[in-house]
């Protein structure tokens, strides 16, 4: 079986360039394939192989102290989803162009863990008795494989398109508790930083994102997959890809 792994951190990396290929070389030697990401702000990390060598990959980063508290989402397939390994120095791991929503500017925006989460949707309000607004901070592409149960899901093509496309709802919304999610909590995390320095201090981020949600309660209240951006397209709450092994020969061809 093929360890699938997804990890961000945001702490200030003063050379990206020479950490960049520093993991690089530790991927390409642990034979992992998939996208190194680094920035000014931190890492961002999707990488799959076997499980000794993401074991490897990963005691290495977390023995360097801005990375001890790392978190990695795993799941696991049949076959290699990624054709090849690439690792690119970037202005942001995730672009938002935006001063407010950058995390090593500001405190990390209130989070809300998948358990409260669950809790809240099947009671259908939160401790306060207050309606609860799942917000996608997804792009299009990914909603179509699916999203949470009467989440509010934007018209948006890229992550950097959200603040103009939520700026009609934002009236609706005042009186709720909205959660930001997304695939695995990077975006959640800038767009909920970004919205309650903005004035909408009733946001919190879903810790871990839907793959953290999946992987703690299962899909209770959530509908369809979870897109993923290699050749697994989409992975169900067990985790479980919607392609694999049947077309794990093509993959390993390209």
């Amino acid at each position: 079986m093929i360890a699938n792994t997804a990890a961000y951190h945001f702490t200030p990396i003063t050379d990206p360039d020479a950490l960049c290929a520093t993991l690089l070389e530790r991927a390409t030697a642990a034979g992992l394939r998939g996208t190194i990401l680094v920035a000014g702000e931190g890492i961002n990390l999707f990488l799959a192989g076997s499980a000794p060598g993401i074991d490897g990959f990963y005691a290495a980063l977390r023995a360097d102290p801005r990375f001890a508290d790392l978190r990695v989402k795993t799941s696991y397939s049949q076959m290699q989803p990624f054709a090849r390994l690439k690792a690119k120095v970037k202005p942001e791991i995730i672009s938002f162009r935006i001063d407010d929503g950058q995390p090593l500017a500001y405190p990390r925006a209130p989070s809300v863990d998948p358990a409260t989460v669950q809790r809240w949707l099947r009671q259908g309000h939160d401790d306060a008795g207050k309606p609860v607004v799942m917000l996608d901070t997804r792009n299009t592409q990914e909603i179509e494989y699916g999203t949470f149960e009467d989440a509010l899901v934007l018209p948006i093509t890229k992550f950097t398109d959200l603040p103009d496309a939520l700026a009609p709802h934002r009236e609706a919304l005042r009186d709720s508790t909205v959660v930001s999610f997304c695939t695995g909590g990077i975006r959640c995390e800038k767009a909920a930083l970004w919205m309650r320095n903005d004035g909408m201090d009733n946001v919190l981020q879903l810790d871990g994102g839907i793959l953290g949600y999946f992987e703690a309660v299962g899909g209770e209240g959530y509908a369809g997959r979870c897109f993923v951006f290699d050749e697994r397209v989409a992975l169900d709450a067990e985790l479980k890809p919607l392609v694999d092994a049947a077309d794990a020969e093509a993959v390993t061809r390209r």
